[in-house]
């Protein structure tokens, strides 16, 4: 039955509290409904509901949008931001310079290759072929010598860790003064092409102690193009729909917006980019050390700007260390790599959901049905609809099957980092959008389970907006749950 909104019978108002009540009655009525018409026999709704895990089958994520494969004056900046995207990092001396001097990986695809190019943090259980996590060997490769911290493992994800905040001069105790920032977890010291430079890796076991450090994994980029045509207008009207239905759910939410345009942003763990030439440029320089026309300083640690700086035989090349190309001689190589990455970002197409994998076609178009009915779809809003696009037709007045609102929400503590970005407060996130969710092998924004049923319980604690559509969750019988679940990965 529709979820829309609650009526006025008769054409007399209805009290806030009524129409809450009235809106609660209808979702657990939905529920009830759901249940019963679209639940299986008793025999099968007695196994416990579990995780089908990574989906098996072709992986066709990593592609160009139809239209730019099928376009001849744009599929060479698709594929040259690709091959940029995977190229390896050097400090100097090499083809790529830049890498350092701190760093937590050499190449965009080390991080983003689940399941493809483009993707989220790698897994060797999942997929043999990529291999162990990244992060493992780049920390020794090339003489460096670096120690791997205790939260990297080489079956986990890969991460970055940040700071919730300063230390006190002695580095023993905490501040009031907010840090937030990434600390990269390598240094380039003792590689063949960092020269002298001698700097140390961050006290992790000292911050770990005093609690003071949390976690983020990749993002996919996957259809990233499309989130960043949905026009502001459609993200607010969205906002705007079902609010009776949300408010009785305990779902708000609100747009994280740049503070100098006050426009939407969109990226990130927290929305906290607006565009995917920040987004790539930011991590350039943060994730890999590289200076770039976004951001052309290199970064220090709050240590070293406190006391004037990196030290100068760690700054190994001009700056910034990537940028335009006028002498090239192809079109494509004249961009910088992060508008190549920008580019290669815009144009990768969102994956394809499968029909039938895991658990057929009825399991999963019933695990769709009550997706709805519980609420889920309340903040994975499972399409909007793209803006006209100049760059290509294949971005242009699409429906982007995102399944998600793109604003920031209070998960309650359980998921609070500590952390703020912009508009968005310590326990607020961005509605991860759920397309290629079947192939990841990592959730949450630290990457703290690889199983989604406990993804999903993980959404519920004090102050969560997803406590009420969790415990419907939590209530449904196990077979629609699993239904619930094939549904997921079947994304």
């Amino acid at each position: 039955m529709p979820l829309r909104r609650v009526t006025e019978p008769f054409g007399v108002p209805v009290s806030n509290r009524a129409r809450k009540i009235a809106v609660c009655c209808a979702l657990l009525f939905a529920v009830s409904y759901a249940t019963i018409t679209l639940g299986q026999s008793p025999a099968a709704s007695s196994a416990a509901p579990r995780d089908p895990g990574v989906r098996g089958g072709s992986v066709d994520s990593g592609l160009p949008l139809a239209s730019v494969a099928q376009t001849a004056n744009m599929l060479p900046y698709f594929e040259d931001g690709q091959l940029r995207f995977q190229e390896i990092e050097s400090v100097q001396n090499g083809v790529n310079n830049g890498l350092g001097p701190r760093f937590n990986s050499n190449q965009c695809s080390s991080c983003h290759s689940q399941p493809a190019v483009g993707g989220s943090s790698p897994s060797a259980t999942a997929f043999p072929n990529i291999g162990p996590n990244p992060e493992i060997a780049v920390a020794t490769l090339d003489g460096a010598q670096n120690a791997i911290p205790s939260f990297i493992s080489a079956n986990g994800p890969a991460r970055e860790a940040r700071f919730k905040f300063l230390l006190n001069s002695a580095g023993t105790a905490l501040t009031s003064t907010p840090d937030g920032g990434v600390h990269d977890l390598f240094v380039i010291s003792g590689r063949h092409d960092a020269g002298s430079c001698a700097i140390k890796q961050p006290n992790f076991a000292q911050n770990l102690a005093l609690n003071n450090v949390i976690f983020r994994i990749p993002t996919p980029v996957f259809g990233a193009g499309l989130i960043e045509n949905i026009s502001e207008e459609t993200i607010y009207a969205n906002m705007q729909a079902n609010r009776a239905l949300k408010a009785a759910l305990g779902i708000s939410g609100h747009p994280n917006r740049d503070g100098n345009d006050g426009m939407i942003s969109r990226f990130g763990w927290k929305a906290q980019n607006k565009s995917l030439d920040v987004f790539g440029g930011e991590a350039y320089n943060v994730e890999m050390g590289v200076t770039n026309e976004l951001f052309q300083n290199e970064r220090a640690s709050p240590d070293e700007a406190l006391a004037g700086g990196l030290p100068a035989n760690c700054k190994l090349n001009p700056t910034p260390e990537d940028g335009t190309n006028p002498g090239a001689t192809q079109d494509t190589k004249i961009p910088s790599d992060v508008v190549a990455f920008g580019m290669f970002m815009r144009l990768l197409a969102p994956p394809t959901p499968s029909a039938t994998n895991p658990g057929g076609a009825n399991s999963i178009a019933q695990g769709k049905a009550m997706f709805t009915a519980i609420g889920c779809a309340a903040c994975h809003t499972p399409t909007l609809q793209t803006a006209a696009s100049s760059i290509t037709p294949g971005l242009s007045n699409v429906n982007a099957s995102l399944y998600s609102d793109l604003l920031v929400h209070n998960m309650g503590t359980n998921l609070a980092d500590g952390v703020s970005q912009g508009g968005a407060g310590p326990d607020e996130f961005r509605t991860a959008p759920l397309w290629g969710l079947g192939q990841r092998a990592f959730f949450l924004h630290d990457g703290r389970t690889g199983d989604l049923l406990d993804a999903i319980l993980e959404h519920a604690s004090s102050g969560s907006e997803a406590n009420t559509v969790v415990n419907a969750f939590r209530h449904l019988p196990a077979q629609q749950q699993q239904n619930l679940l094939n549904f997921l990965r079947s994304l």
